[in-house]
């Protein structure tokens, strides 16, 4: 990509209300843009790393038997009126006279279910879509770590037994913390209430983080914890910290197959309700989460899995045009800063906050070389571009 051709150009300040980290290098950088609180535009830049962090979790979700499809996300009056969720998540619902905007799909996906008339040969069933969701928040904050309208990846599964939920619950627990891993984030496993969607506990997946708006009280050597919020304070001599949710999984049981009553024929011909577990990440906090964690006073510091483009190759004196072609030939993913009208130093500048995991320059002094710098790194070396991968 040249940069010359770039939507939208870097800001120098950031907007006067941003108070979190995220708001203010995410917009200043060109990722994204608000609309209104709680409504962001996820620009060229942001949307390429939320295609990583989808394809990340694509690939986790895919490897634990998860089939992708996807679901409305407007939805009839009367299917959540069979849980009672119509009424019981009216706050944080947007709600017109029949229909309502999905929050989540539980009741969704179990209608989807009980269509098929399920077998127990049929089960265990895992689906999952990546997809808008809609939440009324009363205090929609944080930049883009609560949204009014935000990207989530919910997974559904469906079983003939509850041992059969928990293992595959448990399995979920661990393609989750290896998504994080693979993000670049250290994700804190911490039990925490259902809200609207459980009476019972569910698991939170929690980054330490100072702009978090959750506690947590946890210990560093098994990496769990708890959420303030179901013990009030801290008795277990542990960590207290604060961190912001990345993902949630919750393990249903019965409870709402019994209520819409979807059930599956077992092995002597009887019905059933199917057990049932629900599983969420929300790709667009975890980009702002990334950005919160990863940077320093210049800007973004992004992990390679997730970066918009590895390498930022900045052309100086009119250079650089013949590296690009090469390194578009070999496949490489890189952000050419063509522009004529701006200094070296506005293009180190931007190249700092747009935050690629490498900075690569040609220029005069470079001869037939090409200087490398890693983001992260002061220190530079000649390289050759045979070398890029």
């Amino acid at each position: 990509m040249r940069q010359s051709q770039l939507f939208p150009k870097t800001v120098k300040n950031a907007p006067r209300d941003a108070v979190a980290l995220n708001h203010k290098l995410l917009v200043r950088a060109g990722y994204i843009d608000q609309l209104m609180a709680g409504s962001w535009t996820l620009l060229p830049l942001g949307w390429r790393v939320v295609q990583k962090i989808n394809q990340i979790i694509r690939e986790e979700m895919d490897a634990i038997g998860g089939q992708e499809m996807l679901m409305p996300l407007l939805h009839p009056k009367k299917i959540w009126d069979e849980t009672g969720r119509w009424d019981s998540a009216a706050e944080i619902m947007y709600q017109m006279k029949d229909v309502g905007l999905a929050f989540t799909h539980e009741e969704i996906v179990l209608d989807l279910v009980r269509k098929n008339n399920l077998s127990y040969r049929d089960l265990p069933l895992a689906v999952y879509h990546f997809s808008i969701k809609f939440r009324n928040e009363a205090r929609a904050s944080g930049g883009i770590f609560r949204g009014r309208e935000f990207l989530m990846k919910d997974l559904y599964s469906l079983h003939t037994a509850e041992k059969d939920l928990m293992d595959f619950y448990e399995k979920c627990k661990q393609a989750y913390l290896k998504i994080f891993q693979r993000v670049g984030l250290e994700a804190i496993v911490v039990e925490a209430s259902g809200g609207v969607f459980t009476t019972n506990h569910t698991h939170e997946f929690q980054v330490v983080c100072d702009a978090g708006e959750d506690t947590i009280y946890y210990d560093r050597k098994t990496k769990t914890g708890i959420n303030k919020e179901i013990v009030g304070e801290n008795n277990k001599n542990l960590i207290e910290a604060k961190a912001v949710e990345v993902g949630n999984i919750f393990p249903f049981g019965t409870y709402y197959s019994e209520k819409m009553n979807v059930n599956f024929t077992d092995e002597d011909g009887q019905q059933k309700p199917v057990y049932f577990g629900s599983y969420g990440i929300g790709q667009t906090r975890l980009m702002g989460v990334v950005a919160e964690v990863f940077h320093d006073d210049a800007g973004i510091i992004w992990p390679e899995s997730v970066a918009p483009y590895k390498y930022h190759l900045i052309g100086l004196n009119g250079k650089g045009d013949d590296v690009y072609k090469k390194l578009l030939e070999k496949g490489v993913e890189v952000l050419f800063d063509d522009r004529t009208d701006v200094s070296a130093g506005q293009k180190f500048a931007d190249a700092d906050l747009i935050g690629c995991p490498y900075r690569l320059v040609v220029s005069d002094k470079t001869g037939d070389k090409i200087e490398l710098k890693k983001r992260s790194s002061q220190e530079t070396e000649l390289i050759s571009i045979d070398v890029l991968r």
